[in-house]
């Protein structure tokens, strides 16, 4: 009886280890943009936030973040951050309304670039997206590391919308010299077709927009508008995921690193415009985050171990 005992509670430490193994995502930070960039995290409702919210990320620096199973929500890219003389601080773009470097439950302002995450969710698969459905303020690709699942694959917007932002959509700096963000067509407009809301509040009656198909046109595998599923949804098991800020490593600010007034278009705040050449990049370095092989070869470690010691007192009882 003890004996049994004792493989009942090692089928159940495996157990717990094992699924361990699959528990978690490690979100990795890049900043290969040629300023100072402040990721912010926002959870879904209901969902605890993270042990951060927001923070400084340096040119060429990174960060990781671990994330617990069935975490949902969003991270951008704020820029053009600082405290005022009364230690406010507030951003240009993607600012959250906290007046603070965390964003404690605050969303992104739009316009911005959001990358979207459901973790474990139907069939324990995570579902992940690149945004523009608020508008755009900075290039942004996704790349699953490791993992599995026919549409795991790297997802983003690398183009310099800005550059192709239609005159409507534009949101350019107090001087009108530099287009530095590109609204969507709902954020503009507030229309009800643009916006997939009211009678427009279904796929079968909302429909792309000349505006949503410019953004499809520049990033094909990111969202343009509110029902745009069928090729801006991704799905991964047992994934990390590594998000970098101007994926390419010769993209620059077209602008100084001086901080852009406030801008003349709705008195929204906004940032430089980017440069266009952004290209896919795959080879980063993830050395210091937890593989989920790695993950799993530690969980099978410290269970064959569990086993030879409850082996070991099995024998000493019998």
């Amino acid at each position: 009886m003890r004996l049994f005992s004792l493989v009942a509670l090692f089928l159940a430490s495996s157990d717990l280890f094992l699924s361990g193994a699959y528990s978690s995502a490690t979100f990795t930070f890049t900043n290969k943009c040629d300023q100072t960039i402040w990721p912010g995290i926002l959870s879904n409702a209901g969902v605890a936030p993270l042990g951060t919210t927001g923070f400084a990320l340096q040119k060429g620096e990174s960060r990781t973040i671990q994330a617990p199973s069935s975490w949902g929500g969003r991270f951008w890219g704020r820029t053009y951050c600082a405290e005022d003389s009364a230690g406010k601080f507030a951003c240009v773009t993607g600012d959250c309304g906290s007046g603070t470097l965390e964003c404690t439950g605050g969303n992104a302002a739009p316009p911005a670039t959001l990358a979207e995450f459901t973790l474990n969710g139907d069939g324990g698969m995570d579902f992940f997206d690149v945004s523009l459905v608020d508008g755009y303020n900075l290039p942004m690709l996704v790349v699953p590391q490791g993992g599995s699942g026919v549409n795991c694959s790297a997802t983003g917007c690398r183009v310099d919308v800005n550059g192709l932002c239609p005159s409507a959509l534009k949101v350019t700096s107090a001087e009108g010299d530099a287009v530095v963000a590109c609204k969507s067509a709902c954020e503009a407009f507030g229309d009800p077709e643009y916006c997939c809301s009211g009678a427009f509040g279904t796929p079968d009656v909302c429909k792309p927009s000349s505006y949503s198909e410019m953004f499809k046109g520049a990033c094909p595998t990111a969202y343009s508008y509110a029902y745009d599923d069928k090729t801006s949804t991704f799905t991964c098991s047992g994934a990390d995921y590594a998000i970098t800020f101007c994926p390419s490593p010769t993209t620059s600010q077209k602008s100084s690193s001086t901080p852009p007034s406030t801008v003349s278009n709705g008195g929204d705040q906004t940032q430089p415009a980017t440069d266009g050449s952004m290209v896919y990049d795959g080879s980063l370095d993830f050395s210091g985050s937890a593989h989920p092989i790695h993950r799993v070869h530690v969980a099978v470690t410290v269970a064959v171990a569990i086993l030879t010691a409850i082996l070991q007192v099995g024998c000493q009882l019998l």
